[in-house]
This record gives C-alpha cells, structure tokens and sequence, in this order.
C-alpha cells in the first residue's frame, strides 16, 4: 500500500499516470529546468519519467509523491526518495516545484514527513541529495532541514551542453537536527 502523508496544507500522494499533464509542465518548464535533473521538451517524452515512477515504486527502490493542496488538489511538485538500498540503509531525496508554487515554505513543510517515513518505516540511516551549484534556494532548503553539506563534486555531470558541479548534503538518523 503506498504510503500517503500529510501536512497542515498539503496531501501527499502517489504520483499516477494521469498525473502526466502536470508532470510534463513541471519537468519542461523554462525556469524550473536550470536546476532540475530531467528534462522533456514534449509530453510524449514525459512517458519516461512516468514509467520511471512506476519502475521504482514496484522494485522498492523509491517513492514518489505528487505534493498537492489539500483546500483546491492543486499540483503544486514532487519530492521523492530513490536509490534506496536497504543493504545499506541509504537513498537520494529529490523535489521540484511548479514555479509559482517556489517561495512559499512548501519544500521544508513536505521534507519533515519523507525523512521521518524513511528513517521509522525503512530505517534508513543516510539520506543525499546532490543539488547543483547554483540554486541556492535547494542548498538553503536543505542546511534549514538538517543536512549536512559534504563537499562539491566539480564539473560531474554535463547539462545543456556544459559541465556542472554537484553540492552533496547527506542527513544521518543520528543528526541531532532531524526534521
């Protein structure tokens, strides 16, 4: 059964296959696409996030939920867990939103309720996210909700045609400051 949780505002819930419209609109949207680490230029393509979801979810090496307002179900981003390994009680976390959704204290209201799921109901011990140089506004996320920056990966990955750095945060069930 998949795991839906909930906060003051938001409901969130497993991402479907009719959720693709809104899927498409996140991951090829012009703004959003300088920090994310897919991209789609036609819904078509979107069909590969999708069955990426669905992949994850029925081998068990990740969750991903649809973040919706609980007053409208207005999408408003996803925020997952994935290449989780149980031998070594470890995943990568990742989250996007709809640009007109950034700056509202959605991100670090949804991040408390993953952590905790993972770290009570999987007992995963380390949680990473690997968040490119630039966006400042994921780093900041990240430091408020406990982790930790680890170093920078230079120059790891090339997007858009050009090499980028990578920032590794990683958060431990033994930090102190667990959301």
């Amino acid at each position: 059964m998949f795991p839906e949780l909930t906060t003051s505002r938001f409901l969130l819930r497993q991402v479907m296959p009719e959720d693709q419209r809104f899927v498409f609109e996140g991951l090829s949207d012009p703004v959003a696409m300088p920090y994310n680490g897919v991209y789609y230029g036609t819904f078509e393509e979107t069909a590969k996030q999708m069955e990426w979801y669905r992949k994850n979810w029925e081998e068990g090496t990740g969750i991903y939920w649809r973040i919706s307002e609980k007053e409208t179900n207005a999408f408003v981003g996803v925020i997952s867990v994935y290449y989780y390994k149980p031998e070594h009680r470890k995943a990568e976390i990742g989250f996007w939103l709809l640009p007109r959704f950034w700056r509202l204290g959605i991100a670090s209201e949804v991040i408390g309720p993953v952590v905790r799921y993972w770290q009570t109901e999987k007992e995963l011990h380390r949680l990473e996210a690997f968040v490119e140089e630039d966006n400042g506004a994921s780093r900041r996320l990240l430091e408020k909700a406990g982790f930790t920056w680890e170093g920078t990966m230079r120059d790891c990955e090339v997007k858009f045609g050009r090499p980028i750095s990578l920032r590794v945060y990683s958060l431990l069930s033994t930090d102190a400051s667990t959301p």
